[in-house]
């Protein structure tokens, strides 16, 4: 089957007839199509709909066709033979094009939402000439999306008995599952520095060695997840009960139920098994 090809942009064409790809949101869902089984956005005719593209995020071009995030206005006729998923269930489909694209539209929308007038003066907020942005017309601030940036940490160790990792769960996590410390970025915070404080507050145990992993946009709703693996350097494991219901330490050949392959939390975990068993 033919690979989906999605080139990103922010500026979109003057004019655009026809059908055009669309991540179409009603509420928090939106919605997909399936062709021979296989997720995809559906191509969407905006005129027959009532969808104004003036009031759409263009996102770029998925396969030559112009792609936009918009939301269904109330009222609206729902279209028909699609299918509304939940963000978060769309991305546990595993699909990471379209679900990528759909939280990129998911963002832009409330970022859009939520930034209809200055936060400084309180007049209303205009498209910025170049760059994905708005703009007061009056103080000429300019607001940008926002992206939280949170640290996650999977702390490990090596003794006598082979190796282990350092795993939590909050309370309404899935019952049974366990996954890595997280947290945001503070201001004045380096990563390394947010890093070592998530885990020091979490679960009370020194770390060194930080390993990066890697990173993933994480729409719920304007996060960037950046994961690191590090080793225990001392201290004993005490969960913060505010945060999280428990921590405590597995061996690697017995591990709990872990985080969906989706998730970074889990594709830190198998990377980090991976090292530790080649006594890396």
């Amino acid at each position: 089957m033919k690979q989906s090809v999605f080139i990103p942009g922010h500026r979109g064409p003057a004019r655009v007839e026809g059908e055009v790809a669309c991540c179409l949101f009603h509420g928090n869902r939106v919605f997909v199509a399936r062709d021979d089984g296989r997720l995809t956005l559906p191509r969407v005719d905006t005129e027959a709909y009532g969808l104004a593209l003036d009031q759409a995020h263009y996102l770029g071009t998925l396969d030559g066709t112009h792609c936009y995030g918009l939301a269904l206005p109330r009222g609206a006729a729902l279209p028909e033979g699609l299918e509304l998923l939940g963000l978060r269930a769309l991305i546990l489909e595993g699909d990471e094009l379209v679900g990528g694209i759909a939280g990129q539209a998911f963002q832009l929308l409330e970022w859009a939402r939520t930034h209809r007038h200055c936060g400084s003066c309180g007049q209303p907020t205009l498209p910025h000439a170049a760059d994905r942005a708005v703009e007061c017309p009056d103080c000429k601030l300019v607001f940008y999306p926002r992206i939280a940036p949170v640290m996650m940490a999977l702390v490990y160790r090596r003794n006598g008995n082979g190796s282990e990792l350092l795993l939590t769960r909050k309370a309404g996590y899935a019952p049974g599952r366990y996954t890595v410390v997280a947290g945001f970025v503070e201001a004045g915070e380096s990563l390394e520095h947010c890093l070592a404080r998530e885990v020091m507050e979490e679960v009370g145990v020194e770390i060194r060695n930080p390993r990066y992993f890697g990173s993933q946009p994480w729409p719920f709703p304007n996060s960037l997840v950046m994961a690191f693996s590090a080793e225990w350097a001392g201290g004993e494991v005490v969960p913060d009960v505010t945060e999280l219901e428990e921590a405590r330490w597995f061996s690697i050949d017995a591990l709990p139920d872990l985080p969906e392959s989706v998730h970074i939390s889990r594709q830190l975990i198998d990377d980090t098994l991976t090292q530790l068993r080649k006594g890396c």
